[in-house]
């Protein structure tokens, strides 16, 4: 038996990249796993609308892509110390390790002991080579020794299940449009993609550029306020805070290009989820992006460098050749489904894929 954790799922109100890993992932599932989710009173799992007691036995597997530390499951620790059945996890990535500075406090105080309880897990997968080396740095610099090795799983292009954009490769007429998709916060820095396109405006160049993204609470409210003062006086500014995959497949739909300055990242999936869509992408130049980035259909530019994000947005909004070649080169390379990354859970924990 597989126990798939809902813990965070089941709340969730927003639909932010992990609780879309989540639900993809379940989704794929299907009938294979059962839906659990930790009861702190009970300081154990429990599944139904009864919340019966989940009775582990040890042939058993606790499959997670949650977070988790002791403060938001009261005994979790214990069960992770001394579990009933085999433990398996995916993980995400380490920025509140290495970016405290622009981390909600409460991640950057319980992540440690997220990353350390993950040593403690059977099966563990990374969501990209970037992010396993970072856990398995961090785990010798604790002094950790995980108890297997950690590999690498391709998450899913395919964000709403859709099948692959085949786009006609002439370009609209109108005014090019430019997409950013993210939840609105420093590391995903949206302040400097508008400092970037308003030099670009104002130098004679006209397009549009919709940032797409739920506002972060902690760090996001001076962002949201300088965009909303933006789009009062810039009819090619829009935000769109509350937008769902309707409207986002719209936008995508008369993107010449989704752009991504985000500085630090465990995946990156709005670039694969862009690429899908036959949407050709301009992304920081990082380790962690470039694992998808050099397969095709994307610029990289400097991490806030002004000078070369203006000439890679300048390439993509006025070289129909080079944007052209970006978008073939989006719609005709392979990309992995979340059926794909279900299929890799279910042979790792020994589940035929016909189940």
């Amino acid at each position: 038996m597989i126990y798939y954790d809902t813990t965070k799922m089941g709340a969730a109100k927003h639909r932010s990249g992990l609780m879309r890993l989540s639900s993809r992932i379940r989704e794929e599932l299907g009938g294979v796993v059962t839906e659990a989710r930790w009861d702190g009173k009970q300081c154990g799992f429990v599944t139904g609308k009864k919340r019966e007691t989940v009775r582990f036995i040890a042939t058993d597997w606790l499959l997670t892509v949650e977070q988790f530390c002791e403060a938001d499951r009261p005994g979790f620790r214990a069960f992770v110390e001394n579990p009933p059945c085999r433990l398996a996890a995916m993980f995400h990535d380490a920025i509140p390790v290495r970016w405290p500075h622009i981390t909600w406090p409460q991640s950057v105080q319980r992540h440690p002991e997220y990353m350390k309880l993950l040593a403690s897990f059977d099966r563990t997968w990374a969501i990209s080579e970037a992010t396993r080396r970072d856990f398995t740095e961090f785990w010798r610099w604790q002094g950790v020794t995980p108890k297997s090795p950690t590999e690498v799983i391709e998450l899913g292009a395919d964000f709403d299940g859709s099948n692959r954009v085949v786009r006609d490769p002439v370009f609209p007429a109108e005014r090019p449009v430019l997409l950013c998709v993210g939840i609105v916060e420093p590391r995903k820095n949206q302040t400097f993609l508008l400092d970037v396109a308003g030099a670009l405006w104002a130098g004679g160049l006209d397009f549009e550029l919709h940032v797409v993204g739920r506002v972060n609470p902690h760090f996001g409210k001076p962002i949201a306020a300088r965009m909303a003062v933006l789009q009062g006086r810039e009819s090619r500014f829009r935000f769109h805070a509350q937008a769902g995959d309707a409207e986002l497949g719209r936008l995508y739909s008369r993107a010449r290009a989704v752009v991504f300055p985000t500085i630090a990242e465990g995946c990156g999936l709005p670039l694969l989820e862009a690429l899908w869509r036959g949407v050709p992408c301009v992304c920081s130049d990082l380790p962690v992006l470039r694992e998808n980035a050099d397969g095709g259909g994307c610029l990289v530019a400097k991490v806030n460098d002004v000078a070369d994000w203006s000439a890679k947005l300048l390439t993509v909004l006025t070289d129909e050749a080079v944007c052209r070649r970006l978008q073939q080169e989006a719609m005709a390379r392979p990309l992995p489904r979340w059926t794909n990354t279900a299929q890799t859970l279910r042979a790792a924990l020994c589940v035929p894929t016909s189940a």
